[in-house]
């Protein structure tokens, strides 16, 4: 049984997030709970709570299957950021020749798939 954690239009970098993402692919959800404090981005609370929050709709989905989820057995099948729109934001930046430029800030789209089944959990 698989759920899914979506972190949308996050104020990081998408390629910042993947790095962090890298180091928790195909670990138990336990460690990785334990590994993200620890890793020194500023992203990693975000991560640790879209992780928390699909391992949470897979126990919700378990329970109405009527299932017994061991914790110790929950697996990060797979993790994800992409990049989102650069949107302008409605602050400016001073430019050449007494001109205003907009900020342009990088957003990212996270996917987190938490699964029970340790054999399918891909440790790219």
């Amino acid at each position: 049984m698989e759920a899914t954690a979506n972190a949308r239009f996050q104020r990081y970098g998408a390629r910042k997030v993947a790095q962090v993402l890298k180091e928790i692919r195909g670990k138990s959800v336990l460690q990785a709970e334990q590994l993200l404090p620890m890793i020194p981005r500023a992203c990693g609370r975000m991560i640790a709570k879209t992780v928390r929050s699909a391992a949470a709709n897979l126990t919700i989905k378990a329970r109405l299957a009527g299932k017994t989820l061991v914790p110790e057995q929950v697996f990060i099948k797979s993790c994800h950021a992409g990049q989102g729109p650069m949107g302008n934001m409605r602050r400016v930046m001073p430019a050449p020749m007494g001109r205003a430029n907009t900020f342009r800030r990088k957003v990212c789209h996270l996917t987190v798939v938490v699964s029970d089944d340790s054999s399918r959990a891909d440790g790219r």
